[in-house]
Formats: C-alpha cells, sequence, structure tokens
C-alpha cells in the first residue's frame, strides 16, 4: 500500500499514470492533463468497476460511484485523488 497523502503533486501524478498504464495498457504519451480520461482509457461501465478496485487498493480511500460524475479530465482525476487522500489523512 502506498501512503498517498505524504506524496507531492508530481509523484501523485506519477504514480497514478503508472497504474493506469499497467492496468489499463494504454500508452503513456496518450495519458495528458487536459485529455478525457474515459475516452483515453477506452472506458465502459466493467472499466469503472476495475478503476475504483484499483484506486481502492492503491490509495486506502473509498470511492462513490457519483464521484465519478465530476471527473471528464486525467487532471479531474489527480485532484479527486489527492483531495480525497489529504480528506483522510486530516480526518
Amino acid at each position: 500500500m502506498i501512503i498517498f497523502a505524504a506524496m507531492n503533486r508530481g509523484e501523485i501524478v506519477e504514480t497514478i499514470n503508472n497504474f493506469l498504464i499497467e492496468e489499463f495498457e494504454v500508452e503513456e504519451d496518450k495519458i495528458q492533463p487536459e485529455a478525457n480520461l474515459r475516452d483515453t482509457l477506452e472506458l465502459d461501465s466493467l472499466d469503472y468497476v476495475d478503476l475504483v478496485v484499483v484506486i481502492e487498493q492503491n490509495f486506502n480511500f473509498k470511492v462513490a460511484a457519483e464521484d465519478f460524475q465530476n471527473i471528464h479530465t486525467f487532471n479531474d482525476f489527480y485532484n479527486y485523488c489527492e483531495s480525497n487522500a489529504v480528506d483522510k489523512q486530516s480526518a
């Protein structure tokens, strides 16, 4: 398990990109902050379940399905993970 809250923004992005590349077999150069997460990863509903599991296993916080309604880009995703890890740490 990764101690996510102790990481800086660059480490957060690198960690997320690494597991996205590994789990979803996407080419690294296609992961851009403003790129559409769903389109780039070619996510279907089952893939979202897999993504939630990967997040929860790697970063130890619960993901609510409705949270993904506001996540469109990789940057949105990084912000979501970062803010939830900080919230968990300060709770």
